[in-house]
């Protein structure tokens, strides 16, 4: 389970994060972490990123924004998420050059197929399960990850509702990375730190 989560920030940035932050990636779990802040102002966005590529730097751990090569560049983050909705794939490979450049894909071979043409440097697919990030995502079908394996050797990252008890059945399918998020940061029962050492080896 050496660093196999792909780790993505909660929605809102309070300030004990950034130590609940240290404390997860001390860990050496985690290969990624992304910041995802949506409804926030880029000038803030700024400011975080800033403060949290101290840490991933810290821990060896790769940063990536969501949404935005514009900032990514900015403050020299690992690379970039590319959703469906946001800035062109090709715009962000041109602006970060050889940085990581991940693509949202959901459950479609279609966008599947568009990311391994574009040369993607990951592919991630999902929802798998209920997720809190995002309720109203899309379910894909697990034969999704089988048909990724065929056609590429990009890593696959899953995503969408992942825990302690289900993430085993994606990795052992062919997933690389998995990526968590809620029960991490929104766990009633364990903090952060605690909650990332459910996923074992």
């Amino acid at each position: 389970m050496k660093k196999s989560i792909y780790l993505i920030s909660p929605n809102k940035i309070e300030k004990k994060f950034y130590n609940d932050l240290q404390k997860v990636l001390k860990t050496q779990k985690v290969k990624f972490f992304q910041l995802r802040l949506k409804k926030t102002p880029k000038k803030t966005i700024l400011l975080v990123a800033k403060k949290i590529k101290k840490i991933t730097n810290r821990f060896n751990v790769k940063l990536i924004i969501n949404d935005d090569p514009l900032i990514a560049k900015k403050i020299n983050a690992d690379g970039c998420h590319i959703g469906q909705n946001d800035f062109s794939f090709n715009f962000s490979k041109k602006l970060l050059k050889n940085k990581i450049i991940g693509k949202t894909c959901h459950g479609s071979k279609k966008l599947v197929d568009l990311a391994i043409k574009n040369n993607a440097d990951y592919i991630a697919i999902g929802s798998f399960f209920k997720s809190r990030l995002k309720p109203n995502a899309k379910k894909a079908r697990l034969e999704i990850i089988s048909y990724v394996k065929k056609k590429t050797k990009i890593p696959i990252v899953v995503i969408g509702g992942i825990n302690p008890n289900n993430y085993r059945r994606l990795l052992n399918l062919g997933a690389n990375y998995i990526a968590i998020s809620s029960f991490i940061w929104n766990n009633p029962f364990l903090k952060p730190g605690d909650a990332i050492k459910k996923f074992i080896k």
